[in-house]
C-alpha cells in the first residue's frame, strides 16, 4: 500500500507527486513520477512545486512526466488495507499446549529452551 509522503520543501504540507533528482556528473536535474521509495539523495515535490521547478545556471531539467496529479487510493490500495483489518480480526485456533514430557529450560524474549525429558 502507498504510504502519503509530502513535499520537501520547507513548510510545505501538499502530498508528493514527483520525485526529483539530481544527476551532478551531467548537470541535469531529473524529475519524474513519484518513487516508490522515498530515497536520501532525492526530493519529492508536491504539483505546485515540480512545475514551477527550475535548475542552476547552465544545467538542464529533464521531465519524465507532463501530468502531475495527486492519485490518491487506488482500489489495489483499498483492497489491501480492508485484507489487513480482516486479517487483523481473525480468531486463531489457541496455541497447541507442550506435551508433558517437555519442560522450559530457559527464557531469553520471545525464545524459549526447551528440553524433552529422557535427555
Amino acid at each position: 500500500m502507498r504510504s502519503v509522503r509530502q513535499c520537501s520543501r520547507t513548510a510545505c504540507t501538499r502530498a508528493a507527486v514527483a520525485t526529483l533528482t539530481y544527476v551532478y556528473a551531467d548537470s541535469t536535474a531529473v524529475l519524474g513520477p513519484l518513487a516508490q521509495l522515498a530515497e536520501p539523495h532525492s526530493y519529492d515535490l508536491c504539483a505546485d512545486h515540480a512545475e514551477r521547478l527550475t535548475a542552476p545556471r547552465g544545467w538542464e531539467v529533464v521531465r519524465l512526466t507532463t501530468q502531475l496529479e495527486d492519485a490518491g487510493p487506488t482500489p489495489d490500495d483499498l483492497s489491501a488495507l480492508a485484507e489487513a483489518v480482516r486479517e487483523a480480526g481473525r480468531v486463531r485456533p489457541p496455541a497447541r499446549p507442550e506435551p508433558g514430557t517437555v519442560t522450559e529450560t530457559a527464557r531469553r524474549g520471545h525464545l524459549r529452551v526447551l528440553r524433552a525429558e529422557g535427555d
